[in-house]
C-alpha cells in the first residue's frame, strides 16, 4: 500500500495511473509518520512536488534507520541536479518529474521489488519494543526497576538492551559491575549513518544475563555534546536489532527523555509513598497529556511499598488519577544485590521484591506485547516459558 503526501486534495486522482487505488492521501508530514511508526505495512511514500525538499529529506533520513525496507520516492516540477544529490543522499530511492506518470509508475515498480527484497532479507516486518523507566524526581528506584525489568525480559531469552540516558550521573554500569568500552558519546560520530556494526561497538554484556548495556561517558560535560536526534537514531537503530530496548532516564524532562518517551511503546511510572515523589509524578503525567502522549501506553509502579510513612497506595491513585500497575516491596536485598554488581531478581529470586519486579516484566510487558506468560516449575523459585502469539 502506498502513502501520498501532497497538499492538492485531488492528488490521488492525478497519479492514479502510476500509483493504483490503494492510496492513503496526507497533507501533513507528522501525520505520515504516526501512520508509518504505528506499525503499518506501508511500503511506499511518494511526496508531491509542492513539499519542501527539507522536509521530504527528514523524512527519508528518518525512514532510512527505522523502516528500511519503505521505499520514498520525490517528485518535483521540474528535475534539478541539486535537489537529486540532496535527495539520494538523504535516501530517497528516486526523484521523478511530476508530470511523466510512465516514469513514476516505473519507479514505484522498481521500489515494490526493492521492498520485497528487504522484508525477506531482514524479517522486518515485526519491531522491538521500547520501555522508558521515568519519575521526576531522584531517588525512587527508576535504575533498579530498569536493570532488574531488562535483566529478567533477557533471562526469558528475548534479545534486549538496556540503554542509560542519564548522560551525566547514570549508574546502570556500575550497577552492574561493567567497564564500557564505548558510550553513547561515540554514536555521535556516526550520527546519519548508525547501523548494527556502530551500535555493537558500544554495546557491553552482562555475562550472568546476557543483557546488553549501551552506557554514558564517565565525563558529565560529555552530556551536552550528544544532541537528542543521535538518542532518536539509537533507540530506532536498537528496535530492530532487539526484541525489548529498555530505556533508564534522569528525573527530568531533558530533550533526550521526551525524544525518548516519544518513541517508547510503554512508559513505566515509578513513584514512592511521600508527597514530593507523588506531587512530581502528577506534574509529570500532565505533562505527557499537554504533549499528546497516550495514557493507554503508560503504567504506575509504586516502589517501596508497605513502608508505614501516612500514606497508602490507595492515596496515591487518587493523586495520579490512574491505578497502580505493580507495588514493589521495600527490601534490604536490594542494595546488597547492586553491591555485588548482580540484579535482584537473579540473586534472590524469592525475594518479594524480586518476584514483584518479575511481574512487572511478565505482566506489564510481555503480555502486553503479546507473549504467553506460562508458569513453569524451576529449580530455585519460579520460571517463565516465552513464546509468541
Amino acid at each position: 500500500m502506498t502513502i501520498l503526501w501532497d497538499l492538492d486534495p485531488h492528488a490521488q486522482e492525478r497519479y492514479g495511473f502510476a500509483l493504483g487505488d490503494r492510496v492513503d492521501l496526507h497533507a501533513h508530514g507528522p501525520q505520515v509518520l504516526r501512520v508509518l511508526e504505528g506499525g503499518s505495512r506501508h511500503r511506499l511514500v511518494v511526496i508531491g512536488p509542492d513539499i519542501p525538499v527539507d522536509s521530504a529529506c527528514q523524512l527519508a533520513e528518518r525512514l532510512r534507520v527505522d523502516r528500511p525496507e519503505v521505499g520514498v520516492l520525490l517528485l518535483r516540477h521540474r528535475l534539478d541536479v541539486t535537489v537529486m544529490g540532496l535527495a539520494l543522499r538523504s535516501g530517497i530511492r528516486e526523484v521523478v518529474q511530476a508530470d511523466d506518470q510512465t516514469a513514476l509508475a516505473d519507479a514505484v515498480r522498481r521500489s515494490e521489488q526493492l521492498a520485497a527484497q528487504l522484508v525477506g532479507e531482514t524479517g522486518r516486518e515485526s519491531r522491538g519494543k521500547v520501555i522508558t523507566v521515568f519519575s521526576a524526581k531522584g531517588g525512587v528506584g527508576k535504575t533498579t526497576v530498569s536493570t532488574n525489568m531488562a535483566a529478567h525480559l533477557a533471562s526469558t531469552g528475548a534479545k534486549t538492551l538496556l540503554v542509560d540516558l542519564d548522560l551525566m550521573f547514570g549508574d546502570v554500569a556500575i550497577s552492574l559491575q561493567l567497564i564500557p568500552q564505548g558510550t553513547v558519546t561515540d554514536l555521535v560520530a556516526m550520527r546519519g549513518h548508525l547501523d548494527r556494526a556502530g551500535l555493537e561497538s558500544v554495546v557491553v554484556t552482562h555475562e550472568q544475563t546476557g543483557l546488553d548495556v549501551v552506557a554514558p561517558s564517565s565525563d558529565p560535560a560529555d552530556a551536552e555534546r550528544i544532541p537528542a536526534d543521535v538518542v532518536l537514531e539509537l533507540l530506532r537503530t536498537a528496535r530492530g536489532i532487539y526484541d525489548y530496548v529498555v530505556v533508564d532516564t534522569p528525573p527530568a524532562f531533558t530533550e533526550h527523555v521526551l525524544t525518548a518517551l516519544d518513541v517508547s511503546d510503554l512508559a513505566v511510572l515509578i513513584t514512592t509513598l511521600d508527597i514530593p515523589a507523588v506531587k512530581n509524578l502528577r506534574v509529570a503525567m500532565n505533562t505527557l497529556d499537554t504533549l499528546g502522549g497516550s495514557t493507554d501506553n503508560r503504567v504506575v509502579v509504586l516502589n517501596r511499598s508497605g513502608l508505614k510513612v501516612g500514606l497508602d497506595s490507595g492515596e496515591v491513585e487518587t493523586a495520579l488519577k490512574q491505578a497502580i500497575a505493580v507495588s514493589i516491596p521495600n527490601s534490604l536485598s536490594v542494595p546488597a544485590a547492586t553491591n555485588r554488581g548482580v540484579p535482584l531478581v537473579m540473586h534472590d529470586p524469592k525475594d518479594a521484591a524480586a518476584i514483584a519486579l518479575r511481574e512487572l516484566a511478565d505482566r506489564q510487558v510481555r503480555a502486553r506485547f503479546g507473549e504467553v506468560i506460562q508458569e513453569t516449575p524451576r529449580r530455585g523459585g519460579l520460571g517463565r516459558r516465552r513464546s509468541r502469539v
